[in-house]
C-alpha cells in the first residue's frame, strides 16, 4: 500500500496535529491504494495561520512575479503529467486514456487561459475622463479556502488555485478525500516551482471537519466550493457568520434539446457526452429532449450507442468508461435506476446490477430510459452516473418549458441546423451556459450556472475577478504615480 505524506502547510509536508486515517480506494477493484489523514480543526487552523502570515508579502509582489510562478508550476506539470494522469485514474476511476487526454490536461488548459486573461487586467486605472482624479484599484481578497470535488479533481483545482495565486491571494485547499492524490502532486508542483511558504497550503479532510472549519474560519475571506447543492447550502450558512465571499459551482440536470433538423450525429454525440467520465459531470446532458417526429429513431440510436459503450478497468489502456467513484455512489445510482423502472420509464439499454463480466468494482451499465415523463424522480434529480433520460417534445415552446422546469441551471444543449432557432433557444434557456451543435465553449469562456447550480463564474477573466476586490479612490494625485 502506498503511504502518502500528510498535509502541505507553510512550505513543508507535516504530520497532522490530530485526526484519523482514511483509505483511498481504487474503484476498479475496491482495494486500498493509499492512506491519508483526515485533518482536524487544529490542522485547518495551522494552514490558515500560514496563509494569513504569507498574505501581505505575496499580495505585494508584482503581477510579473506571480505570473512567473504559475509558469513554473506548468513546467512541473509537463515533467510529471503521466504520473498525474495515473493518480487520477487510480483514485477516482477515470480510464487512463481519459485521464491523459482530458482530466490531467485541465491544468495547462485553464492556467494558459488565466494567463492570457491576467495579461489584460488593469490593476490601477482612472475611473474615466469625467473623473481624472478618481482611481479604480484591484486588490487580492485575502486568504481563500478552496474546496474541490472528486469527479474532475484537477480541473477544479486549476480553476481555483491558479487564479487565486495570480490574484495575489494565499490559499488553503481541501480536496475531496476520495481523490486526494492528484492534489498532493499539485502541492509538489507548487513547492518545486518555488512558491513562498504559506502561499499554497493543503489539508486533507472531510466536509464535516476541515470543510466546515474553513467555511466558518474568521481569517478566511472567501470560500470557493464545487460540489453538491446540499453541501453548497451548508457552506453558505456557515460562511454567513463572517460575511465571507462565497462562490458555488454546484449540480446540474442539463437538457439536450434535439430538434428534427439536427445533424445526423446529434443523438450519438449526446449519448457519448452523457457517458463521458461515467456520467460523473455536473454539466452532463442527462435529459435528452427529442422532437416528436424523430423521437422513435433517436431512442433506437441511443439504445444502440449505450449498449455498445465499453466498460472496463480504469488502469487498462483503450477507449472505455470506468467505474463510478465509490460504493455509496454505486448504490445511489442503482437506486435511481430501479426508481426509473418503478415509476414507469421504459428501459431500453443497461439497467441495474454490474455489467456482464464484472464481479467487483463500482461499475455501472450505461443506461438509457425512454418515455420519461417530466416530474419523474430520474428526470428531476441529479443521478451523477451513466443514466440518460429521453423525453419527447412537440415544438420549440414545449422544449423550452420542459428544459427550464428544473431546479438546476448549469448547462443546456441545443441541436439544430436553424441558426435563428438556436439563437432563440440560447436566449430562452435558463442556464449559465448553452452549448449548441456539439461545439464546446471557447478558451476563456466562464463556467458556472444559475438557480441551484450555484452562481460562480470560473475561468478566464471572470474567474480571476472572483478573487479580487475593487477599491474606489478619490482625490488621487496622478503626478505621484
Amino acid at each position: 500500500m502506498l503511504i502518502k505524506r500528510d498535509f502541505y502547510i507553510n512550505g513543508r509536508w507535516v504530520a497532522p496535529i490530530a485526526g484519523r486515517d482514511c483509505n483511498v480506494i481504487n474503484p476498479s477493484n475496491e482495494e486500498p491504494v493509499a492512506v491519508i489523514s483526515l485533518g482536524s480543526e487544529a490542522d485547518c487552523d495551522a494552514a490558515v495561520a500560514a496563509a494569513k502570515a504569507a498574505f501581505p508579502a505575496w499580495a505585494a509582489t508584482s503581477p510579473a512575479t506571480r505570473r512567473a510562478a504559475v509558469v513554473r508550476i506548468l513546467e512541473q506539470y509537463e515533467a510529471r503529467k503521466e504520473e498525474l494522469a495515473h493518480a487520477i485514474s487510480l483514485e477516482m476511476g477515470s480510464p487512463l486514456k481519459h485521464a491523459r487526454e482530458l482530466q490531467a490536461p485541465c491544468l495547462p488548459w485553464h492556467a494558459g487561459n488565466f494567463l492570457t486573461a491576467f495579461d489584460t487586467l488593469e490593476w490601477d486605472r482612472p475611473l474615466g475622463d469625467h473623473a481624472p482624479n478618481d482611481r479604480i484599484i484591484l486588490e487580492p481578497i485575502g486568504v481563500v479556502g478552496l474546496i474541490t470535488p472528486w469527479n474532475w479533481p484537477m480541473n477544479q483545482i486549476a480553476l481555483k488555485a491558479i487564479p487565486a495565486i495570480l490574484a495575489g491571494c494565499t490559499c488553503v485547499l481541501k480536496p475531496s478525500e476520495e481523490s486526494p492524490l492528484n492534489a498532493m502532486i499539485f502541492a509538489e508542483f507548487c513547492h518545486d516551482a518555488g512558491l513562498p511558504p504559506g502561499v499554497f497550503n493543503l489539508v486533507n479532510g472531510d466536509g464535516m471537519g476541515v470543510g466546515s472549519r474553513l467555511s466558518s474560519h474568521p481569517d478566511v475571506e472567501m470560500i470557493s466550493f464545487t460540489g453538491s447543492t446540499r453541501a453548497g447550502r451548508a457552506i453558505s450558512k456557515a460562511a454567513a457568520e463572517t460575511l465571507k465571499r462565497v462562490t458555488l459551482e454546484l449540480g446540474g440536470k442539463g437538457a439536450n434539446v434535439i430538434f428534427a433538423d439536427a445533424d445526423d450525429r446529434a443523438v450519438e454525440r449526446g449519448v457519448r457526452h452523457m457517458m463521458d467520465n461515467t456520467g460523473q459531470s455536473c454539466n452532463a446532458p442527462s435529459r435528452m429532449l427529442v422532437q416528436r417526429g424523430v423521437y422513435d429513431k433517436a431512442v433506437e440510436i441511443a439504445a444502440q450507442v449505450a449498449s455498445e459503450t465499453k466498460v472496463g478497468n480504469a488502469l487498462e489502456e483503450g477507449s472505455h468508461v470506468g467505474p463510478v467513484v465509490n460504493k455509496r455512489q454505486w448504490e445511489q445510482i442503482q437506486g435511481y435506476i430501479q426508481k426509473g423502472i418503478d415509476e414507469g420509464a421504459r428501459l431500453v439499454a443497461g439497467g441495474p446490477g454490474l455489467p456482464d463480466g464484472f464481479n467487483r468494482g463500482y461499475f455501472v451499465k450505461p443506461t438509457v430510459f425512454a418515455d420519461v415523463v417530466p416530474g419523474m424522480t430520474i428526470e428531476r434529480e441529479e443521478i451523477f452516473g451513466p443514466v440518460l433520460c429521453m423525453i419527447p417534445f412537440e415544438d420549440e415552446a414545449d422544449a423550452v418549458r420542459i428544459a427550464n422546469d428544473s431546479p438546476y441551471g448549469l448547462t443546456h444543449y441545443v441541436q439544430s441546423q436553424d441558426g435563428a432557432k438556436r439563437n432563440r433557444m440560447a436566449r430562452a434557456l435558463k442556464a449559465g451556459m448553452v452549448q449548441m451543435n456539439g461545439k464546446s465553449r471557447a478558451a476563456g469562456s466562464p463556467f458556472g450556472g444559475v438557480k441551484q447550480s450555484g452562481r460562480a463564474r470560473e475561468g478566464g477573466i471572470w474567474g480571476l475577478e472572483e478573487f479580487l476586490e475593487v477599491k474606489a479612490v478619490s482625490a488621487w494625485d496622478p503626478s505621484q504615480g
